[in-house]
C-alpha cells in the first residue's frame, strides 16, 4: 500500500510538472529545455503572416536579384525642334535654338552579353533620325551600333558596342505555359522608373491584339501573344516577361487603353525563331505573303455561308499575293492542306513557319467557288 502511495505521488508530480512547463512556453514564453536542448526547426516551406516571409515572395525577390542585371533601358537622343515663344521683353515671338535631349522610351534584355545582343520591340525603335542608347542597371550608356527589324513580328535585335560584358538572360519555353501559371515582369515604367517590378499570373493564351505601348509607338496586329495581369507600363514595352524560374517566357508588347490588369507580351519562342533566323543570316529573311486579313471564325463562317480562314482586306503592291493573283474579298482557307482556322495564330502564325524558297499550295474561296495557288515563297 505504501508503494503503491508513492507512485501515485510521483505520477502526479510528473503530470503536474509536464502541464506547468507547457503552460509556461504558451502563455510566458518561459522555455527552461532550450538552455538543454535545441529545438528542432522545420526546414519545409511555410505560409506565414503578420509581416514574415512568404515562399512565393522568396520566389520573385531571388528572380529579380538573378534577372535585373540582364534587363535594360532603352533610350533615345536627338534635337528637339526649337519651340516658338513670346519674348515679352522685346514684345515679340522668337524661335528658340534646338538642343540635344535624351529620353527613356522602353525597355530590353541581354540574350547575347558576349556579342551584345539585345532584343526589345520594334515599335520602341522605329523612329529615325535619332541616336537609340542602351543602360544597365547599373547606369552605364552603351551605344546601338546596329539595328535589325523583324518584318513580321513586333520585334528588334539591337547591337551594341562597350568594353563590359554584360549578363545574358536565360530563354524559358513559352510552349509549356499554363494559364494561372506566376510570372513577373521588369521593365522601365512609363518611361521614367527604372527597373520597376510587377507579379501577376497568366490570364489567357493565344490572343490577338494591336501591338503598341499608348506612348511611344504606332500600332500593329499580333496574333497568338501571352494575355497578363501583372501591370505592364507604357516604358515597360521590349522587357522581360518571366516565370518564377527565372527564365524570360515572353517580350511585354502592350497594354489595352481603358482597361485593367491586362497587359500582353509575344511568347519567346517566336524570339527563338527570330534569333536563330537573324544568327544564320546576320538579317530578318521573313517570308511575307503581303496581304492584311481578319479571321473568320467557324461561327461567323456558318451565319454567312462561307468558309472560316483569313478573310483579305488589302493586297500590297508587287506582293506575292498580287503576284499570283489574290484578291480584295478572298477567303484564304488552307496552306499545304492546314486548317488556317485550326491553327493558333492563323495565317501569320503558318506564313511564319515557313521558309524563303519552299513551294506551297494555297487554297482561297472566291465568289462560291475554291481556287488553288501553287506560290515559291
Amino acid at each position: 500500500m505504501r508503494n503503491f502511495l508513492i507512485g501515485l505521488l510521483v505520477s502526479v508530480v510528473v503530470l503536474f510538472s509536464a502541464f506547468g512547463g507547457a503552460l509556461a512556453d504558451r502563455l510566458f514564453v518561459i522555455r527552461p529545455l532550450d538552455k538543454i536542448l535545441k529545438r528542432v526547426q522545420d526546414d519545409a516551406p511555410h505560409q506565414t503572416v503578420q509581416g514574415e516571409s512568404v515562399q512565393g515572395e522568396n520566389d520573385v525577390v531571388g528572380v529579380v536579384e538573378r534577372v535585373s542585371p540582364a534587363v535594360v533601358t532603352v533610350a533615345m537622343e536627338g534635337q528637339t525642334q526649337g519651340k516658338i515663344v513670346f519674348d515679352t521683353f522685346n514684345f515679340a515671338f522668337r524661335q528658340e535654338e534646338p538642343e540635344m535631349i535624351q529620353q527613356d522610351i522602353g525597355s530590353g534584355f541581354v540574350v547575347d552579353g558576349i556579342e551584345g545582343i539585345v532584343v526589345t520591340n520594334k515599335h520602341v525603335v522605329s523612329r529615325g533620325g535619332v541616336r537609340y542608347i542602351v543602360i544597365d542597371k547599373d547606369g552605364a550608356e552603351y551605344e546601338v551600333e546596329d539595328l535589325y527589324i523583324d518584318p513580321i513580328n513586333d520585334l528588334a535585335i539591337l547591337k551594341i558596342k562597350g568594353e563590359k560584358e554584360l549578363e545574358a538572360i536565360v530563354l524559358g519555353d513559352s510552349d509549356s505555359l499554363k494559364v494561372g501559371q506566376g510570372v513577373v515582369v521588369i521593365g522601365t515604367a512609363l518611361g521614367e522608373f527604372r527597373h520597376t517590378v510587377t507579379t501577376g499570373v497568366i490570364s489567357g493564351l493565344g490572343r490577338g491584339i494591336n501591338a503598341g505601348d499608348g506612348s511611344y509607338g504606332s500600332l500593329e496586329r499580333i496574333d497568338n501573344v501571352i494575355q497578363t495581369d501583372a501591370a505592364i507600363n507604357p516604358g515597360n514595352s521590349g522587357g522581360p516577361l518571366l516565370n518564377l524560374n527565372g527564365e524570360v517566357i515572353g517580350v511585354s508588347v502592350a497594354v489595352v487603353g481603358g482597361a485593367e490588369n491586362i497587359g500582353f507580351a509575344i511568347p519567346i519562342n517566336v524570339v527563338k525563331e527570330s534569333l536563330s533566323n537573324f544568327k544564320e543570316t546576320g538579317s530578318f529573311d521573313r517570308v511575307q505573303l503581303g496581304v492584311k486579313y481578319r479571321m473568320i471564325d467557324k461561327d461567323v463562317a456558318l451565319l454567312n455561308d462561307v468558309p472560316a480562314g483569313a478573310y483579305v482586306v488589302e493586297v500590297m503592291k508587287d506582293s506575292l499575293a498580287e503576284k499570283n493573283e489574290i484578291l480584295v474579298g478572298d477567303i484564304i482557307v488552307k496552306l499545304e492542306d492546314q486548317r488556317i482556322a485550326d491553327v493558333d495564330g492563323g495565317l501569320a502564325g503558318l506564313i511564319g513557319k515557313l521558309k524563303v524558297g519552299e513551294k506551297i499550295n494555297v487554297e482561297l474561296w472566291r465568289k462560291g467557288e475554291i481556287l488553288n495557288k501553287n506560290i515559291k515563297l
